[in-house]
């Protein structure tokens, strides 16, 4: 008989928190307060709509206005020169940096008034740098280009 009252030790309560909990009922779906433009297809069965036309002769001539077109950096990895090919559309100024992986300048090459055409510059690599992986920054009026350059 006394191994049946300890049994009544082990037995479970119902627990009160699980039976209080209700769930909340919502009356009204959320809204969404922002400018969301509707979507519209752009299938038009074979007709161009004139917008079209005229923004895609606006973006060909935004790439038209490149003005630093890099050809060529050699050698790579560079010992103690470096070689570029360039080409600039019309006279501007150049500059040429040598960058840390950080960004952080650790020479200037060049900063220069040249000519537009095709040029080839040389350049010396300065014996202070030590050997690694930097960036070379060749900035002419707004256009930025960065060349990834190993140094031995």
């Amino acid at each position: 008989m006394s191994v049946f009252c300890s049994l009544n030790v082990f037995a479970q309560r119902p627990d009160s928190a699980i039976s209080n909990v209700r769930a909340k009922k919502i009356y009204k779906t959320p809204q969404i307060k922002a400018n969301v433009p509707t979507y519209k297809p752009r299938s038009t069965f074979g007709y161009v709509p004139y917008n079209d036309i005229t923004n895609a002769k606006v973006a060909a001539n935004i790439k038209q206005d490149k003005i630093l077109s890099v050809l060529k950096v050699y050698p790579n990895p560079v010992s103690d020169q470096i070689n570029l090919i360039l080409r600039l559309d019309r006279e501007s100024n150049l500059s040429v940096k040598i960058m840390d992986l950080l960004g952080n300048e650790v020479v200037t090459l060049s900063n220069e008034r040249i000519s537009s055409g095709e040029q080839t510059k040389s350049y010396t690599i300065p014996n202070r740098l030590n050997s690694g992986i930097y960036f070379l920054k060749i900035v002419s009026g707004s256009e930025t280009i960065v060349k990834r350059i190993s140094v031995l």
